[in-house]
């Protein structure tokens, strides 16, 4: 297995218990210390529970967030998100600003990219991805 950065979506996955996410991050964990999410992730999971006022979910992210690794973003991550977006608007293939920016991160740290929107990510160059969603 790869060293892997979990998107925002697999990451809710695992928060809420999915089974096969949850096998597969459990092998993950065998070979590596910790699982790695980008603070964009974090980002969005945070503002999502805040939003909904979910005490429960937001104290298990809390204990999630304790036990593994957010990457930041640096100014080479910046400069890694920018050629990304260069690269993709030149093939006119637009996807959100944070799929670029949380892209930039799993790129800067030699990462394989886990989501369940791997047609988001496909497209950008010299990115490695994986679905934890398929058994």
């Amino acid at each position: 297995m790869n060293p892997a950065l979990l998107d925002t979506d697999i990451l809710s996955y695992f928060l809420r218990g999915d089974s096969v996410v949850k096998a597969r991050a459990t092998e993950y964990l065998r070979e590596y210390p910790s699982l790695n999410y980008s603070i964009f992730s974090h980002y969005e999971i945070l503002s999502g529970l805040r939003y909904r006022d979910a005490h429960k979910q937001l104290d298990k992210f809390l204990d999630f967030v304790a036990l593994n690794r957010m990457l930041p973003f640096t100014v080479h991550s910046v400069e890694i998100a920018a050629d990304i977006y260069a690269a993709l608007r030149s093939h006119g293939k637009i996807i959100d600003d944070v799929d670029i920016l949380i892209a930039s991160i799993a790129r800067e740290n030699q990462l394989t990219l886990v989501t369940n929107n791997t047609s988001h990510f496909t497209p950008i160059p010299d990115l490695t991805v994986e679905n934890w969603t398929e058994p």
